[in-house]
């Protein structure tokens, strides 16, 4: 084998798959984040999709990307790429700009033919002037036709040969990273164990593309990574959303209660739809519902019968699925809806990610409806967020809504399975036979205000519950004045009694700084990696981050009231921060806010606290 020049060392690096929504630029990207965490590598990824079902091919609507992050110190999926794999000129186009000004850009230049350019509404022949790219590594490669003469005995048809020119693609990265193509050989085989002709053909080629980055060794760099010594294990490569249902699962197990989702396919929710279907033999029960209405209807009903219960959609959804939230707080039972915030209004942009269904979370409910919102903050802590929800919604008789976001629902990060024996009991507060004796479905523990729960069958617990106000005492339908107040009263000292339950706030980065960045949800990455950096440099910055928005946690009062200037930081026109405001007399907050449909930038951040820490 030739000797590899121009080798760079480096903590971290950067790549972005790009192609037509038809080239398989999520696949080969997910499984060289897969294999890169196999290795000891971190890594964030960023699925980024098409807004279009089937764009118009080689157009720049049409554009698909997935960027990984992977190394050492990795909190987000990067804001430059160090290497951009441009499958045709509307990729390259449209993914430039997301490029460090020394990267690597590997091109099939058989897709760059008059048509292409024109498809692509390039003016020009030649691309890269067009665009003034100057001072990156072009590496143009003709891949189709390689594709063509490896798979020319293969038996399969063109079309399904050109489906395989990203695994060509997958196989140089592989060989500019040092990545082991074996495990990507299982990964592979995986995909594609019903199909053999078809994983022998991508085999076959992902090899070809491999060995002939050794041909190009002298004209490109390549690059060692960092590895991280990690914490004994098994680990792999997890999405949110699918965190996010096997967090449920997890939580059905420790509460000894058969796990029953009801729910509507949106996007970008409906992969936990799918993930829970698949889990059958865990005792899993799923509806695919009519509608948004009945998914959550169905949920309701589980619970009353006795199930965890959970529904999920995203921002639309949440608002159809508003009335009965609203009748679970009424009725006071335990359910979790799980809302995979993407772009808005109404339909907006489906395949986007945004935080922009935080006050309607909290507040989109008619009467005095207080629920429980939670939020997750990285693809791997949807996991712990999910059972957190379900613990509380079982423990507190009360609907919990977790808050996801495309950007983490479809990231996804390198995960230590955890041991299920780590994670605490969950205790229902069902009756006793003692109570037995004048018991009445809204007799509530004194102290935590929580409702005894019985399940139908139980003998001696006959009941029914409903969305028409109660009695206190004895269940029985009342318009009583004073009784609603109460009633009211008592939903929201349930609610409120829940901060004493959840962890109080922790202050990161330095604490002594007269910064502090505020954020919530999805975001964390982002705004650590900013804080960490400023901090690196010699700049005083802390950092608070929220997964428990109602209740707070107790002690964030006086948290906040520590520091001199608070900037809150949300994908949002400042929802967070009103509610803030709301919540705490005389807290005066900055804000930094954007609703471009597409997570912040590091470097950013970065320089907007800057200018804050040098404001007068």
């Amino acid at each position: 084998m030739a000797e590899k020049t121009k080798i760079k060392e480096l903590e971290k690096v950067v790549v972005r798959f790009s192609g037509d929504s038809g080239d398989g630029m999520q696949l080969a990207g997910n499984i060289f984040s897969n294999l890169s965490a196999s290795i000891g590598n971190e890594i964030s990824t960023f699925p980024d999709y098409p807004a279009e079902i089937r764009a118009p091919q080689g157009t720049l609507s049409g554009v698909s990307g997935f960027q990984v992050h992977i190394g050492k110190g990795v909190y987000t999926p990067g804001d430059k790429a160090d290497v951009l794999v441009a499958m045709n000129p509307a990729a390259l186009k449209t993914n430039v700009k997301f490029c460090k000004p020394n990267a690597v850009i590997i091109t099939d230049e058989d897709s760059f033919t008059k048509s292409d350019l024109e498809k692509a509404a390039f003016t020009t022949d030649n691309p890269f002037e067009e665009l003034h790219i100057t001072g990156m590594q072009i590496v143009p490669v003709p891949i189709t036709t390689m594709v063509k003469a490896s798979l020319a005995d293969s038996g399969l048809d063109n079309k399904a040969i050109i489906r395989c020119k990203n695994m060509f693609a997958l196989g140089l990265v592989c060989w500019l990273f040092d990545r082991p193509v074996e495990h990507a050989a299982h990964l592979l085989k995986n995909k594609f164990a019903k199909k053999p002709a078809i994983y022998e053909a991508n085999l076959k080629v992902m090899n070809d593309g491999y060995n002939y980055g050794h041909n190009i060794h002298a004209t490109v760099s390549t690059y060692r990574i960092e590895t991280m010594p990690t914490q004994k294990g098994f680990y792999t490569d997890i999405n949110g959303n699918k965190a996010t249902a096997l967090g449920l699962i997890a939580a059905s197990e420790k509460s000894g209660l058969p796990l029953f989702l009801g729910s509507y396919p949106i996007t970008p929710a409906t992969d936990i739809l799918h993930e829970l279907a698949a889990r059958k033999e865990l005792g899993v029960k799923v509806v695919q519902a009519e509608d948004e209405i009945a998914g959550v209807c169905t949920a309701i009903g589980a619970s009353f019968a006795g199930h965890l219960a959970a529904t999920s959609t995203s921002g639309p959804g949440l608002a159809l699925k508003s009335e009965a939230i609203g009748l679970a707080v009424m009725a006071e039972v335990p359910l979790v809806v799980i809302d995979v915030q993407r772009g808005g209004p109404s339909t907006g942009l489906p395949t986007k990610t945004e935080q922009t269904d935080l006050l309607q979370s909290l507040y989109g409910r008619n009467g005095e409806s207080p629920a429980v919102v939670v939020a997750a903050s990285t693809p791997t802590n949807c996991f712990d967020m999910a059972f957190n929800a379900a613990k509380i919604a079982l423990e507190h008789m009360t609907p919990v809504i977790l808050l996801t976001d495309g950007f983490i629902a479809n990231g996804s990060s390198a995960w230590r399975i955890p041991e299920l024996e780590t994670y605490p009991e969950i205790k229902p507060n069902y009756v006793t036979p003692e109570m037995k004796e004048g018991w009445r479905p809204y007799k509530r523990n004194p102290e935590t205000f929580v409702r005894y729960w019985a399940l139908p069958g139980m003998e001696g617990f006959m009941h029914r519950l409903g969305g028409l106000e109660k009695d206190n005492v004895t269940s029985a339908i009342s318009t009583d004045p004073a009784n609603h107040q109460k009633m009211v009263d008592l939903r929201q000292a349930k609610v409120n009694y829940i901060a004493n339950c959840i962890p109080e706030l922790k202050v990161l980065g330095d604490e002594s700084a007269d910064l502090l960045v505020v954020g919530w949800g999805g975001t964390y990455g982002h705004l650590y990696s900013a804080v960490e950096q400023l901090n690196r440099s010699g700049k005083k910055v802390a950092m608070a981050h929220f997964n428990y928005i109602n209740p707070l946690p107790k002690n964030t009062e006086e948290v906040l009231h520590k520091y001199k200037k608070i900037v809150v930081c949300e994908l949002n026109n400042g929802q967070f921060a009103s509610f803030l405001r709301s919540k705490m007399h005389g807290l005066d907050v900055l804000q930094y806010n954007k609703v471009q449909a597409q997570p912040f930038m590091v470097n950013e951040l970065v320089d907007h606290f800057t200018k804050l820490m040098e404001e007068k």
